[in-house]
């Protein structure tokens, strides 16, 4: 993952003689590579990776990873690798036109959530996810990526209506940061080739190319010693191997291949400055960016070397964020970290948003200032014994989950190895690596990076801000000058620790005092004395994972007027830590360990959830019960983030952009201008108060008798119920019967439009909602799940596969209980502003042919499938669990529900999809908000 590039378009110490040891002995030696991995070349050039792994049950993971990417077009071809990539579903040998998308869907596979691919620089990569489970559905996946391969069509119809669709997610990536981007991008990639690349291409040319310029990408670039197949999942080894080899092994290799160049990113040591302003960008961004070499993994040296760089970054990333959590903070987020750049190219990447343009200056002194503390006096020892207790635990989970990682993080690896030249160990052996060597690496060799790190030699600047606080932006003699002087008065960095336990006093324990086995769901349900109802699940999907959620209804809705500091109580209240550490030391009192749980109070509800294993339950629960009863206040941290919020704030107010423009406007419109749904202003945040959000949260958490846990995951009852009773049981209760006061905003009845002029790209968004009353239940929440799914699919057949008008569109549906039943349908897409008449038209058209006619079969039949595949899959997640039980028993529904879905699809038919769409595509009930650009 190129971390550092991808912040960016958002945008000696001596080694001792141990370690000189070591790192002779690993430096000769080559890196093992996963052997339950099975790896190969065909005769033609084709490289293969393919590994069983049932994570997720009856699915595999398949991937076509191609060497070329926008780098190599030539000057007539800028943009056509991403066309290729796009064209590839839009007809191939045994796949004409569409039939691909109509095909995959049919067995479950979504169309963009699922199946997918994506153009970079350097590579193309797609991606299929597959069932296994039913006949001959492995080997067609294989048969599309050898189809991607070798059997794009290509044909002229078919690109001429894609041009469009191309055309179009150009459209929606214009705007300030592209503009900001175009300007810099040249400046820092040193007017290499990847500067005049970049994926999207160019309009004139997406728009006029001829067929003949893209096949001759195709042809040129799409051959067998660039590509690799990959296919991880619950398969047979062998019949996948023997499949590619079939499927793949015929294609050809050209007779006299293109050289397949490797651009560079020239190093010339000097220092480049960049400042770029926009009248759309509301903030003020700092980039600093020392460039460096790259580093390929070859030998295990390199692999131990990682080490050191992850306990960098890990050390340097706290020390960071440390800073934002003091009273004045220099900036409103910070960070640096090194890692992959760009081409041929590592790099050291500090990024800072500042406050203001005034506060530039000090943004990017601060950066410099902890880079040159480092430079100057190092990292502690305590530090790095913290980072590496971190790392450890971290390595340890993966190893301890190695048979239940999912299929597509082992993709990702393999990747990797492909395109990047990263080894993949596997989590066995690179634990046992980890236990041998970790240990090994000294702070002085840690310390001895900031050095390699940070120099004076090839260095980027970028300084990014609104057009109208240009004349408040450090110059670039200014930034120059801060390069040289900051950071020579620096002092060495002091440790802010607390040895302490978290609890004052030891919880006297409570009860089970009631105790039921819901056996359908594999559920416990405790009760205890204090009234707290638990609902255990264990599991087995994961083997060292145990999730935690808590909720009660009340929320800040219970405090009229106060609803500035309840949307930010249980933030405040969290900020400040709990029991005797502050939010810092609390973080390092946790390191090594998997220990997470917070407090949060929202309208509604206040809850907490938590994240943790069998070994550090007990800490997660100590922190759970310090919430509840030890919260602390630091008005120091507070102040410095509500100066943040409201900084934060004035910025988006001083430069209004198109998005937030339009955001608020349609907020405005589907609440009725509700003031309790207004977006928060600067002045918001002069409302807010630590002392009224400490008691809110007090009294929200004075009572756990209506809380209900949710505990999900890898522990057995009887184990746990000790702890329970003694952090659980042990929690405040006073019986009282809470619940919330629903506001009751929905949005307006009647028809109502809205066009929005704001903006200077020639692009427009569109939102169509329809809402009204109803009738919350499972019967018709399937039949609004179904009536979301086909129009979504309709919607990009008509409106992005024939109108050739959108890039994307969404559809999505919501359900209220409370206070009474309420739907809301939404569609949204973005297109050229001179066809959003037609376009809008035209979905309009696709909801009434619904209306009349019902749904298609076969669209049904997709819902089904999309349904069922998501749901075999989901019942195997301690998330799906987690959220499925909490908000069943929040809503008083059915625990047993979720066994009825199959009796539910059933009763989706054409006649069913006709009824709901009549009832709820109500004409009456109807709301276009759109947005134009600024009339000129």
């Amino acid at each position: 993952m190129k971390k550092a590039f991808i912040a960016l378009c958002l945008a000696g110490w001596g080694v001792v003689s141990v370690a000189t040891v070591h790192a002779q002995n690993l430096s000769t030696q080559k890196i093992p590579l996963d052997p339950s991995v099975k790896t190969g070349k065909l005769k033609n050039g084709i490289t293969y990776y393919i590994k069983k792994n049932a994570e997720p049950k009856n699915r595999a993971e398949l991937r076509l990873a191609v060497k070329a990417g926008s780098v190599l077009e030539t000057d007539a071809q800028q943009g056509l690798a991403h066309f290729m990539e796009h064209m590839n579903f839009n007809g191939t040998t045994h796949f004409p036109k569409n039939e691909l998308v109509n095909f995959l869907q049919k067995t479950g596979v979504r169309f963009g959530a699922d199946l997918n691919a994506y153009t970079g620089f350097d590579e193309t990569v797609y991606m299929l996810p597959i069932p296994t489970d039913s006949a001959g559905l492995l080997e067609k996946g294989i048969q599309v990526l050898e189809d991607w391969a070798n059997g794009a069509l290509l044909d002229p119809s078919e690109i001429e209506k894609e041009r469009g669709v191309v055309l179009e997610e150009s459209r929606m990536g214009r705007g300030a940061q592209q503009r900001m981007r175009d300007k810099f991008l040249k400046v820092i990639l040193n007017n290499s080739r990847y500067a005049e690349r970049l994926p999207i291409g160019k309009d004139s040319i997406l728009k006029s190319f001829k067929p003949e310029t893209i096949k001759a990408f195709y042809q040129d670039w799409y051959r067998p010693d660039l590509m690799a197949v990959i296919a991880v999942g619950d398969f047979d080894v062998a019949k996948v191997e023997a499949l590619i080899s079939q499927k793949f092994g015929s294609i050809k290799p050209p007779v006299n291949p293109k050289k397949r160049t490797r651009y560079d990113i020239p190093l010339d040591g000097s220092t480049k400055v960049a400042i770029v302003t926009d009248p759309e960008y509301p903030q003020n961004l700092i980039q600093l960016i020392y460039k460096q070499p790259n580093t390929k993994e070859k030998s295990l040296q390199d692999v131990r070397n990682n080490f050191a760089q992850e306990l960098y970054n890990s050390m340097m990333g706290q020390r960071i964020q440390e800073l934002t959590q003091k009273a004045n903070p220099p900036f409103l987020y910070g960070a640096s970290q090194y890692g992959d750049f760009l081409g041929n190219l590592d790099s050291y990447t500090s990024i800072a948003l500042a406050k203001d343009a005034a506060s530039m200056k000090t943004a990017l002194t601060t950066l410099l200032e902890e880079n040159a503390r480092v430079q100057k006096f190092g990292f502690t020892q305590p530090e790095l014994d913290r980072a590496k207790k971190d790392f450890y635990n971290a390595i340890e989970e993966d190893y301890k989950e190695r048979d239940k990682t999912k299929s597509a993080n082992h993709v990702q690896e393999y990747l990797n190895h492909f395109l990047h030249e990263k080894a993949f160990m596997g989590a066995e052996a690179y634990f046992e690596f980890a236990k041998k060597h970790l240990e090994g690496v000294t702070l002085a060799e840690i310390n001895g990076l900031a050095k390699k790190y940070i120099t004076d030699k090839n260095r980027a600047v970028v300084i990014m801000g609104p057009e109208k606080s240009k004349d408040a932006l450090p110059t670039e003699a200014e930034i120059r000058s801060l390069l040289n002087e900051a950071g020579k008065e620096v002092t060495a960095y002091v440790d802010d620790v607390v040895d302490a336990p978290l609890l004052k006093t030891e919880p006297t324990p409570g009860k089970v005092i009631a105790e039921k086995t819901l056996d359908k769901l594999g559920v416990t349900e405790l009760t205890l004395s204090n009234g707290v109802k638990v609902l255990l699940k264990p599991t087995d999907f994961k083997n060292d994972e145990i999730l935690i959620k808590a909720t009660a209804k009340g929320g800040y809705s219970l405090f009229a007027g106060e609803r500035e500091t309840g949307i930010f109580t249980s933030y405040l209240v969290q900020s400040g830590g709990v029991g005797p550490y502050n939010q810092t030391q609390l973080q390092k009192f946790l390191a090594g360990k998997t220990a997470s749980a917070g407090p949060y109070v929202s309208e509604l509800t206040e809850g907490i959830g938590g994240n943790t294993n069998p070994k550090d339950l007990e800490t997660t629960l100590q922190l759970i019960y310090a919430y509840f009863t030890e919260p602390r206040k630091d008005a120091d941290v507070v102040t410095g983030i509500l100066a943040n919020q409201k900084a934060y704030l004035e910025n988006m107010q001083k430069t209004l952009t198109p998005e937030k423009v339009y955001s608020d406007s349609l907020n405005a419109v589907l609440t009725s201008h509700n003031p309790k749904r207004q977006p928060l202003k600067p002045e918001s945040i002069d409302k807010v108060s630590l002392d009224r959000a400490f008691e809110i949260y007090k009294n929200r958490f004075a009572d756990a008798s209506d809380f209900v846990f949710t505990i999900v995951g890898a522990f057995k009852p009887e184990t746990i119920k000790p702890l329970i009773e003694k952090y659980l049981g042990s929690l405040p209760s006073s019986d009282r019967d809470d619940s919330f006061k629903h506001p009751d905003i929905f949005p307006p009845k009647g028809r109502i439009e809205k066009v929005i002029y704001k903006g200077l790209e020639p692009k427009s968004r569109v939102t169509l909602v329809s809402s009204g009353e109803y009738d919350y239940n499972p019967e018709n929440n399937i039949q609004i799940e179904a009536l979301q799914e086909i129009l979504q699919i309709k919607l990009i057949e008509s409106l992005r596969e024939e109108e050739s008008g959108v890039y994307g569109v969404s559809v999505s549906e919501g359900t209220d209980k409370f206070p009474t039943g309420h739907y809301r349908f939404s569609i949204g897409f973005g297109c050229a502003p001179e066809n959003v008449d037609k376009l809008v038209k035209r979905a309009q058209e696709e909801i009434s042919k619904i209306k009349t006619n019902g749904a298609d079969q076969k669209d049904i039949e997709k819902f089904v499938a999309e349904t069922q595949r998501k749901t075999e899959t989901a019942l195997k997640t301690n998330g799906f669990w987690l959220d499925y039980l909490d908000d069943n028993t929040f809503l008083g529904d059915d625990l047993n529900e979720i066994f009825e879905q199959d009796r539910l699809l059933k009763s989706i038919t054409v006649a069913s999809t006709k009824a709901a769409a009549q009832k709820y595509f109500n004409d009456d009930n109807f709301i276009k908000v759109v947005l134009m650009p600024e009339k000129k």
